[in-house]
């Protein structure tokens, strides 16, 4: 491993390995409590997977992350984010499912229960039942992502009874819900999706509508144990106080990122970009800093990781350094999404067959998913496990372009295609650099098929593999959420048993980036979270907002 050199540099209190959205977080609260801090990023670019850039002359767009509802609210109004130009509008309407030539669901904005009565009165006479049981299970566990989980430790002292009575007050929060509601709580962990989902409603267009929540990101069927939980997951945001919705942030969610960076810099952190980390460096069992990939040396009293875990603790930090135990379970953690991402650049709106007209409406501004039925998902997941990516895939399409105009020019749009489900390794030796482009084209002509004449109008497009996803923006193969969100990958366990509390394997090392609870999605919730524990490490005296 380097050694120092001869006469170290300055010593910062903590530096953030890696500039997306969570570390900038991190180094706005920590700068805000008057550390001295330095963000690092590998990128020309702040914000990491949430960026928005020009993808063909003329068009930019959300490249990565595309919609925003999970960022926490608290992270908002401590970092002042709206004084420092955030400024995110809702859908005017949330999803619109095409379904054949002539039938389609498109609901929020008052239309919901009238347009789900086209399929079963009975489920739309049990939606507003649904939404508020979900909303209540969801508001016990709103109150648990801005705290560190247990953090499961050996033996008996002071730490294992500090944490039985953290255990003791979460269940006093659970306790709450009642027996009935902590059953349907244990259920939402455990159950499959179309298992919870059966339960409330009948017709297959309304499952599939809320059905889609529980496999964004998861590489998995509809109807595996636990992607119940992954629909919960998405259920915990909101928008500009309005719980349940999604939005978009104007200038697209690079937006969200170049505020906190705002926040960060007026606070006093430093922020370097074109700065990747070859190393943590360690000396005598505790992280001292870290070393760049030009061979510099940025000494730190702490150094919080915003990366996924599996490289932080099997590329960067020595393995002798850490426990094996740990070790094996970094190198087992389970990474994919089953995401392809594209961004295409529009003459015009799609022209979908089932809702006739190219001129705006409330349907172009939601969430467009091609995915007419739980069965669909599941086929499409099966056939991406047989091939390596599904022949008729599932799609969300995004046209952000329809509420901000300024991501594309005069008459022109911008859509975001988020496509499942592909494997993160292919078959038969082949590499995604070889079938991207036919990927691509199969995912256009998905789309070309609820609104023929949709391939004619794209006037550039960028496609983005697993592979282009990991090598781009760091995410271990293509995972957009660090890891699964898997019953053994979440709270206590996420990253591992004993490792909960943002703290690291070696001392002195923290992790702040969507590895760590509560997990992925656009939350500022982990560099808050981290933060808060390396304040109280470096300065236990000190308040935390």
């Amino acid at each position: 491993m380097p050694t120092t050199a001869t006469t170290p540099p300055d010593i910062y209190d903590a530096v953030i390995a890696g500039g997306g959205h969570n570390g900038l977080v991190c180094a706005a609260y920590l700068a805000r409590a008057g550390l001295r801090v330095k963000v690092l990023e590998k990128r020309d670019i702040t914000g990491g997977a949430a960026v928005t850039e020009e993808f063909h002359p003329g068009f930019r767009n959300s490249v990565c992350a595309y919609t925003v509802s999970l960022l926490n609210p608290k992270v908002i109004a401590d970092l002042d984010l709206h004084r420092h130009g955030l400024r995110i509008v809702e859908r005017p309407a949330m999803n619109f499912l095409p379904l054949s030539d002539s039938d389609y669901l498109l609901i929020g904005n008052g239309r919901t229960k009238e347009e789900i009565t086209k399929f079963s009165e009975r489920d739309a006479e049990r939606y507003d039942d649904y939404c508020a049981h979900l909303e209540r299970i969801a508001d016990v566990l709103r109150a648990l992502v801005l705290q560190p989980p247990p953090n499961v430790s050996e033996g008996l002292n002071l730490t294992t009874l500090r944490e039985l009575a953290r255990t003791a007050a979460i269940g006093r929060q659970l306790s709450r819900l009642g027996l009935d509601g902590q059953q349907d709580l244990l259920d939402l962990f455990t159950l499959s999706a179309a298992d919870f989902l059966d339960r409330w409603f009948e017709s297959d267009p309304v499952k599939a509508l809320l059905g889609f929540d529980s496999i964004v990101g998861t590489y998995a069927s509809p109807y595996e144990p636990g992607t119940a939980y992954v629909l919960l997951h998405h259920a915990f945001g909101e928008v500009n106080g309005k719980k349940g919705l999604w939005g978009h942030a104007i200038g697209g969610m690079g937006a969200i990122s170049e505020a906190i960076a705002e926040a960060a810099r007026v606070a006093g952190a430093e922020i370097e970009t074109g700065s990747g980390i070859a190393e943590i460096l360690v000396e005598r069992g505790r992280t001292v800093g870290v070393v760049l990939d030009d061979g510099r040396i940025v000494h730190s009293r702490a150094v919080a990781a915003n990366m996924t875990l599996k490289r932080l603790y099997t590329e960067l930090v020595a393995k002798e350094a850490l426990p094996p135990a740990f070790l094996t379970r970094m190198e087992t953690f389970k990474y994919g999404s089953g995401t392809f991402r594209m961004n295409v650049a529009l003459s015009k709106l799609p022209d979908f067959t089932c809702l006739p007209g190219a001129v705006a409406g409330d349907h172009h501004a939601a969430g467009i998913i091609l995915a007419p039925s739980l069965d669909y998902m599941d086929r499409a997941y099966r056939d991406a496990r047989k091939r390596g990516w599904s022949t008729e895939p599932i799609i969300e399409m995004l046209i952000p372009s329809t509420i901000d105009p300024t991501l594309a020019p005069p008459g022109a749009h911008v859509a975001s295609l988020f496509c499942q489900h592909v494997a993160r390794r292919l078959p038969d030796d082949r590499t995604w650099d070889e079938v991207r482009d036919d990927v691509a084209d199969l995912m256009i002509a998905t789309v070309d098929r609820y609104a023929p004449g949709f391939e004619e109008s794209i006037m550039g497009r960028q496609a983005l593999s697993p592979l282009d996803l990991e090598r781009t923006f760091g995410l271990t193969g293509g995972d957009i959420f660090h890891g699964q969100l898997s019953l053994n990958q979440l709270f206590s366990a996420r990253p591992a048993l004993g490792y909960a509390a943002y703290r690291g394997a070696v001392p002195g090392l923290y992790h702040c980036g969507s590895g760590a609870h509560p997990g992925g999605g656009v939350t500022g919730a982990p560099g808050h979270n981290a933060a808060r524990a390396i304040l109280k490490d470096l300065r236990p005296f000190s308040s935390f907002s």
